[in-house]
Order: structure tokens, then sequence, then C-alpha cells
């Protein structure tokens, strides 16, 4: 009998949830790895560039998510490429509508304005939650040590910013007025007793003044991450806004979870919808409200609905100039 024929037909849309990713050419893909925090030891990055310069003609792309993408990789190729990197050592990303590598900056290890450990939580999150299906779209979060906010956590599903709340001890305070001329927010400003008044409004929770004090009069009374749900990039951008204050830094992974599990049930039947759009179309009130009985202590009193971008401003007066 004739030998049967194999089905060697190529499922795009499982690779690409794989991380393998159709390119241009013919049986070239982009092949993504994870690299969660963006932080690679040196010893895989050595295996990474021998890797690529095997089979992917030498040349890697680092991606705006901190990924390496080795590129021109041929489909007959995987399996070496994958053994070859080590799959227990650097792992293969995903695409598709699952949960994507967490993004994280360098947090509080080195950097002198960090206030959390963002590597730590991207690890953490990349660890539990990498590649849960969502059944809808893609699912980004993102770390930010301080609110310098370099990773533009904002722009994800779930954007994390490290945080602190100052409380003064004014007994240990001698006057020198350090904290008042290190804010660059006027939350303090020296009163009539030449001693530091905090304006709480103005706050942004830098922690600077705790950093300047040479008493230690300022201190840490809250400590964790502002969050901010509801970004997204692309053709039509938002802007994800407030829905938690100082969450906990071991509370994390249980806040995405509940945010993931709320965005599967009322996202249920739309298609290929994002967060934000859900949360929009929602209304922010019914998110906070799930996740004020979850984590009372930390959802907000009130938000508004993340915030559209007008990447096109001028668009529409063009059209009526051209009229």
């Amino acid at each position: 009998m004739p030998e049967e024929k194999k089905n060697t037909a190529i499922d795009l849309k499982n690779l690409k949830a794989g991380g393998f990713i159709k390119e241009r050419g013919k049986d070239l893909f982009t092949v993504r790895l994870r690299v969660p925090g963006g932080r690679l030891p040196v010893g895989r990055l050595k295996k990474i560039a021998e890797v690529a310069e095997k089979y992917g003609q030498g040349m890697v792309h680092l991606s705006v998510r901190q990924s390496v993408e080795l590129i021109n990789i041929k489909f007959r190729d995987f399996d070496a490429v994958v053994a070859e990197l080590g799959e227990g050592t650097q792992k293969v990303a995903s695409c598709g509508a699952r949960v994507r590598v967490p993004t994280a900056c360098g947090g509080c290890e080195y950097n002198p304005n960090g206030l959390v450990d963002t590597q730590k939580s991207a690890l953490e999150v990349d660890e539990k939650l990498f590649g849960t299906p969502t059944g809808h779209h893609k699912f980004k979060v993102g770390f930010a040590g301080c609110p310098f906010d370099c990773p533009k956590s904002a722009t994800n599903d779930v954007g994390f910013q490290g945080a602190v709340w100052p409380v003064l001890f004014a007994d240990h305070c001698i006057g020198c007025g350090l904290c008042a001329k290190s804010c660059t927010e006027d939350a303090i400003a020296t009163g009539d007793n030449g001693k530091p008044r905090f304006i709480p409004a103005n706050c942004l929770y830098c922690g600077d003044c705790l950093k300047v004090c040479p008493t230690e009069a300022w201190r840490a009374g809250k400590k964790g991450y502002t969050v901010r749900i509801g970004g997204k990039w692309g053709r039509r951008p938002l802007v994800g806004t407030l829905f938690a204050e100082f969450l906990p830094e071991d509370q994390v992974v249980d806040f995405i979870a509940a945010v993931l599990g709320w965005y599967q049930e009322k996202a249920e039947g739309q298609g290929r919808i994002r967060l934000g759009d859900v949360i929009r179309a929602q209304g922010p009130e019914a998110l906070l409200t799930r996740l004020r009985e979850r984590f009372p202590a930390f959802a907000v009193n009130a938000t508004i609905a993340p915030q559209a971008i007008a990447t096109q401003v001028g668009k529409e007066k063009q059209a009526h100039d051209n009229r």
C-alpha cells in the first residue's frame, strides 16, 4: 500500500500564540523570546547570540517590550533553535489573546529613584500568569519603579507604578528646608514655624522628601503600587486611569487575576476587544466595584474611564479645509 501523505500545513495562528511570527519571506519566521522585566543573564545572552548567528543570519531585534527577537528563522530549524536555546533556560514568548511577558524597569535594586522591586514583581507575574488565555485580545502588564514611569505603565492593560506616602514626624525635624527644596511638585511648603507643611493634593508619591531628610523626620506611611488600568497603544490608543493606590507588592498577582477575570466575563461575545474598551463601554464603576470587594483598602473611591489619545489631531480641520 502507498505510504500515507503527511499533512505538513502550518497553523500560523497556533505558531503565533507560541511566539513564532510569520515574516514576509517564504518559510521565514521571527522567534520572540521570553525576557520578563527585560533582564538577561550574560550567559543566556551569549547563547542567544550564538543561535542567532547560526540560524538567523547573525541578527536580532530588541522589541519595544523588552523581548529579544530572532529574525529570519527558517521553519525547518524551529526544533533546533528551541533545543539549542535550552527550553528550560531561554523560553519562547507568546503572542495572540494571552497574558504577555511583563515589562519592568530596574526598580529599587540600583536606581536611586526606585521605590519598589519591579523586577521581582515582573518575574512573579511571568511565572504565575504568563500565557493565560484571555479569550478576547492581548493583555499587557508593565511595572515602573517610581513616578518617572520610564516603562510608560499607563499604556498597559494593567500598569503598576511605585509609590510612597510620606509622613512627617515633626519632633525629629530640624527645619533645614531640604524637603521643600527637593519637592518639584510643591507638595511641601515651609510653614510659619520654619517647619515643613505637607500639601497632600500635590503629592505624586515620589519619596524625594524621604531621601533628602537628614534626620529621617519624613518616613514612609504607606508604600506599594499605584495601579492604572485600561491602557493600550496602537491605532486608537488609550491611557489607563487610576483604580488603586499603595497596593502591596505581594498582592500584584491576585490583583491582575481579578482584573483579568472581570475582563473575560464582561467581554464575552464581543470578539477581539481590549480591556480599556470594555471599561469605557461598561463604565469604570463596574470594574471598580469588583475591585473594592477584593481589595477594599487599596481601590480608589472614584475614577474615570481610560482616556483616548487623539493621535489624528488636525484631521477634522484638514477635512474641512479640503471641502
